[in-house]
């Protein structure tokens, strides 16, 4: 069985996510193929570039949203949220969004999937019902992408299981579309209950799991290191300079269990 196992070496993001599959060799131009199905009426421009992180090389993926003709704003990802100047979406439109395009089956089951975990927790935080509950960063673009993105790749290397490390949580706060906001982000500490998920303490005033990370691992992964023979590593970049590599290994084998069977 074709298993991967997450080194949140320092934390997850969707765009973290992505680089390490890109670098673990989800081809670039295959990916942007998939991504186009989505028929997003919004102009994008995907990159993935190789930069150093400290000492270590990592890959770098990045949404570009076309603003007006002569204006484009990067995406929101890694510790960061900028905010765009496009309609929020419901979980409906969402939803309705990935069910029409022509993406296959297993990529339209995860990454609803993904989303829903995120659409339960910020139901859970806000205090409104489910369907009513409106994405603000998660529900931007890039980070559609991001999700979808992360279900392409997973397809793509046959993943039938996703195991991941202990999180580490950071310190202080963030600035968001619903004001001043604690580190680690209300949804993300839902995602985070949600999935059991094991915790370790850092000594950082940064944000080192974001929403759409902890909704991939809440949705997909199991927290243990398991039994695996290692084929391939992909290693992705955040965007924040840190006092250590900002970097996610994404770590892609066959499970030894399997393998004994």
């Amino acid at each position: 069985m074709k298993i991967a196992y997450c080194d949140c070496f320092s934390g997850i993001s969707g765009d973290m996510f992505l680089g390490a599959l890109i670098d673990a060799g989800l081809p670039f131009e295959l990916f942007k193929q998939e991504i186009a199905k989505l028929n997003l009426p919004e102009e994008i421009q995907l990159s993935a570039e190789q930069v150093m992180k400290g000492s270590m090389r990592a890959i770098q993926f990045e949404v570009q949203i076309a603003v007006h003709a002569h204006d484009t704003h990067p995406g929101h990802h890694d510790h960061q949220h900028h905010h765009h100047h496009h309609h929020h979406r419901t979980m409906h439109d969402i939803s309705e969004l990935i069910q029409t395009s022509a993406l296959s089956d297993r990529v339209k089951d995860t990454s609803l999937s993904i989303f829903n975990c995120l659409a339960e927790a910020e139901a859970r935080v806000h205090g409104v019902p489910r369907d009513e509950v409106h994405f603000h960063e998660v529900g931007a673009v890039d980070s559609i992408i991001d999700i979808v993105g992360a279900a392409v790749g997973l397809e793509y290397f046959g993943i039938e299981a996703v195991y991941t490390s202990a999180l580490p949580i950071g310190e202080g706060s963030i600035n968001t579309q619903h004001g001043l906001l604690p580190v680690p982000a209300p949804a993300t500490l839902e995602l985070l209950k949600m999935s059991n998920a094991s915790l370790r303490p850092t000594n950082t005033n940064a944000e080192q799991v974001t929403p759409t990370g902890a909704a991939i691992l809440a949705a997909l992964a199991k927290y243990r290191m398991p039994h695996m023979t290692l084929q391939q590593i992909g290693i992705g970049a955040g965007k924040r300079e840190l006092a250590w590599p900002n970097i996610f290994r994404v770590l892609i084998g066959e499970s030894i269990e399997t393998q004994r069977n």
